[in-house]
């Protein structure tokens, strides 16, 4: 029998997709947007799928349901913990936020109330920065009370082979009865040396992607800015265009703009994170000035060709952009399989 996962904050599935390459199976998962749950049951059409806030779950109840739980995995919204959050004086940070504190608190009782052999905590790079002491004092104390011993860092998906400079931080945790988790090792590199292979690049990845599309000329990629976005070089941004790039005649002032303004991709590198949300100004754009389109983002983030997004076009581009790279968490899941299931 495969070991037996609870998801919560799933989406689409991102982290889920991971554990299922590497052999697990996904019981029960639960978010609170309608139209990822929706895709969720699609991809995972054996799983409860409760669509509702986590605070009105009761994990009690599912275990009672399926017994003993393997492991419990999940990243709490990371806006509270983002390096955004710090440019929002209105908006407080981390467990300050009410979000923040809502939904890292409801992971642990998650934890406490199931009682897994291990478990998986995501959030943004953010969530290690020194104004989130608070979370990361929360994390630390809940699982000592909880008797789990933890290993964190913050991993570079393009070190894992993802098509994607993406850095997030990853926590897996242990019963105390367990030996710690060690991380596998990363096998990519932007100088490869050893046993690590090159970074898989955009053209590596989306390369068999680019053929014309009638839709590519009803909205032009750049907006009001398009014919600026044709001049940037691939793997530049608005910076080209200022005096310290050496623009004779500059347009923006240097870091007056958000970095993804006007960025465009480099066929021979990965990607830059891609967003939640789609923008006509803030990319990564393709390399021939024009959006990235919904299976080619799909390829950058790793999830299959076949898998199943429902919604509209912004709706579809969220779900892939909130989600973790599939093949990042496929291989720490095989590493967890490895150290605590071996023989299952």
């Amino acid at each position: 029998m495969m070991p037996r996962i609870v998801s919560i904050f799933s989406g689409a599935g991102g982290i889920d997709c991971g554990f299922r390459m590497a052999g697990f199976e996904t019981i029960f998962a639960n978010d609170n947007w309608g139209v990822a749950c929706d895709s969720f049951k699609k991809n995972y059409p054996n799983a409860d799928v409760v669509c509702d806030s986590i605070a009105n779950v009761d994990f009690n109840s599912i275990k009672e349901k399926f017994g003993e739980i393997d492991g419990l995995v999940g990243g709490p919204p990371c806006p509270p913990f983002s390096k955004e959050r710090f440019y929002l004086k209105d908006k407080k940070r981390g467990i300050d936020d009410e979000s923040g504190y809502l939904t890292v608190s409801n992971y642990f009782r998650a934890l406490d109330e199931l009682r897994p052999r291990f478990f998986l905590f995501e959030n943004v790079s953010g969530f290690t920065f020194k104004p989130h002491k608070a979370a990361m004092e929360m994390l630390e104390s809940e699982t000592k009370r909880l008797h789990y011993r933890i290993t964190y860092r913050v991993v570079n998906a393009a070190n894992y082979g993802v098509p994607q400079i993406r850095q997030r931080f990853i926590c897996v945790g242990v019963r105390d009865s367990y030996s710690q988790f060690v991380f596998p090792d990363e096998d990519h590199a932007e100088q490869p040396e050893f046993d690590r292979l090159p970074w898989v690049t955009c053209k590596e990845a989306i390369g068999d992607l680019d053929y014309p599309l009638p839709e590519d000329k009803d909205k032009q990629a750049g907006s009001k800015d398009r014919e600026l976005l044709k001049l940037v070089p691939p793997g530049q941004n608005y910076l080209y265009f200022t005096a310290e790039r050496g623009y004779p005649n500059p347009i923006f002032k240097w870091r007056s703009r958000y970095w993804s303004f006007l960025l465009k991709l480099s066929p021979d590198k990965p990607s830059w994170t891609i967003q939640a949300s789609f923008s006509n100004n803030q990319g990564p754009f393709h390399w021939r000035n024009r959006f990235l389109r919904i299976n080619e983002i799909k390829r950058i983030q790793t999830f299959p060709d076949d898998y199943i997004l429902t919604g509209n076009f912004s709706d579809q581009w969220r779900q892939v952009g909130n989600a973790v790279p599939p093949l990042l968490i496929e291989k720490i899941a095989l590493a967890i399989r490895t150290q605590y299931f071996n023989g299952i």
